[in-house]
């Protein structure tokens, strides 16, 4: 039986809660061939928003190309080449014959090859005979903008954790590259979706620095109403034939876990498994315990992997302080001295476990793991 209660997948349609006016924006960005950014913490609902809001743009609308590709797995300068560009070939082929022809077509003069006996084998469309140069790699980033333009159709590519273009020998010149190419671009048929779930490693591309500046623009993910997420978890229970006594504790659980719907959705799972008829306190109680269960060992080995002055950071941040270079507070929590601390925020950025909002507010970017913090790692009671 299918469950209403889904975080194992992007949703759409009915499931898709909240974020309409998201979804919105993102369609008329997308339209207008604007290139859009989009980067939030790990399970937040990217994947979900770009699916509900190609669909609508779907209906009613001339056919599109969606080409998509994450670069999870992707360290090297040739990796990211090779796998953009074979993603973009696929969408417009299927066979070996239309691989080779639209690698002569549209990459030809370039060191990148349809190598047959190594698709046999490996199913990889294309490989390189020469280390890449400036010319291979803009060949790869002109590549969608010339799909678009031969085929006279609309190409959305989404390029999902692109901040790992950061890890590559030297991004820089993947990046200035991709931001000349899009200030250039007349053909208004290609749009770039680049999404991240590394908050501070996407902030530190588009806002640290001058590329991308007026020619990407940033969707940020609006918070979802915990009414409209109770309601949705109220409609899941009553499908089976469960009802909820406390609407408000289930609000609470919204507002403990920041709406987070990846996180609420297993919550909810656990509450219906736990339950007959009635879903009280006790099973809403339970059902956060397992939760935190589920999640406990990645939250343990994160504060393995941190030096005792970045877990001191923590707790300052634990217990409501917000400026940590003050004398007292340096002592307090043993941080030796400002320029120390300066380090010690700039590392824990770098982990990903806290941003900064508005520029001097720290955030612990992960709603559960922040309450395992407090009251389990830190004891507070």
């Amino acid at each position: 039986m299918d469950s209403p209660f889904i975080f194992n997948a992007p949703v759409t349609g009915k499931n898709f809660i909240g974020r309409r006016q998201d979804s919105t924006i993102l369609q008329n960005l997308l339209s207008q061939g604007e290139h859009v950014a989009i980067w939030e913490p790990p399970k937040t609902g990217i994947s979900s928003l770009i699916r509900y809001s190609l669909f609508n743009l779907s209906i009613g609308a001339r056919p599109f190309i969606t080409t998509e590709l994450t670069l999870l797995n992707v360290r090297t300068l040739e990796g990211f080449l090779i796998k953009l560009g074979s993603a973009l070939i696929r969408s417009v082929a299927s066979t070996p014959l239309e691989y080779a022809e639209a690698v002569d077509r549209y990459l030809r003069g370039t060191h990148f090859v349809f190598d047959e006996k190594l698709y046999s084998g490996t199913d990889e469309i294309l490989s390189m005979n020469w280390t890449p140069d400036d010319d291979d790699i803009r060949s790869i980033l002109l590549l969608p903008f010339k799909i678009a333009e031969s085929r006279s159709q609309k190409l959305y590519l989404i390029i999902n954790e692109f901040q790992n273009v950061g890890f590559t020998e030297d991004p820089e010149r993947i990046l200035r590259p991709l931001d000349e190419i899009m200030r250039n671009a007349r053909n208004r048929d290609c749009a770039m979706i680049l999404t991240g779930s590394m908050v501070n490693a996407m902030a530190g591309i588009f806002n640290g620095s001058r590329l991308f500046h007026r020619v990407i623009t940033r969707v940020k993910l609006s918070e979802v109403d915990d009414r409209d997420i109770a309601d949705h978890v109220n409609k899941g229970f009553l499908s089976s034939g469960k009802v909820i006594t406390n609407k408000d504790q289930l609000q609470g659980a919204c507002r403990l876990l920041r709406c987070n719907l990846w996180y609420l959705n297993q919550f909810a799972s656990f509450c219906d498994s736990m339950s007959k008829g009635y879903i009280m306190e006790p099973a809403m109680v339970d059902a956060l315990n397992c939760l935190i269960a589920l999640h406990e060992p990645r939250f343990t080995s994160l504060m393995s992997g941190l030096t005792t002055h970045q877990v001191n950071l923590l707790k300052a941040i634990n217990d409501g302080i917000t400026h940590f270079s003050t004398a007292e507070v340096i002592r307090r929590y043993s941080l030796n001295s400002s320029a120390n601390v300066n380090r010690v925020k700039e590392a824990l950025m770098k982990k990903e476990v806290i941003t900064f909002v508005d520029g001097d507010t720290p955030l612990v970017l992960d709603p559960l793991f922040e309450y395992w913090l407090k009251h389990t790692y830190f004891e507070n009671k």
